[in-house]
């Protein structure tokens, strides 16, 4: 196994603790904190590090009608979009949309789970 498969993997893979972290933490409290949208952004960077990483072995041109690469590009920018917003409603978001974030937030995470087990499946199966 190549060091580059490897670092890809270890990236994504922190971006899966990362923003894991932060998407359940903030579920069990059901309050949008600081805390909560350093582990969005923390966990976004390693995505977008990790799936540079992977565009570097990968066989083909970047097509954006692939099923992964169309699915991984849909989740990171619903990532961005989110810890973009995050970001907004801690700092000047309302009390009630502080206590309600969290339901976006889990949305955008099981949406980020399509590509890395899709990714995980190309892996093992490619």
């Amino acid at each position: 196994m190549s060091t580059t498969v490897i670092i890809s993997t270890v990236l994504i893979t922190l971006a899966l603790i990362f923003y894991s972290l932060g998407v359940w933490s903030e579920r069990i409290i059901r309050y949008l904190k600081l805390k909560h949208v350093v582990f969005f952004w923390t966990g976004f960077i390693f995505d977008v590090s990790g799936t540079i990483a992977m565009h570097k072995i990968a066989s083909g041109p970047f097509n954006i009608l692939e099923t992964h690469t169309l699915t991984g590009q849909i989740a990171l920018w619903l990532m961005l979009i989110h810890a973009v917003w995050a970001t907004y409603v801690v700092k000047n978001g309302t009390e009630t949309t502080r206590k309600n974030f969290h339901k976006y937030s889990l949305f955008v995470w099981l949406i980020w789970l399509v590509p890395y087990f899709g990714g995980m499946y190309i892996g093992m199966f490619n």
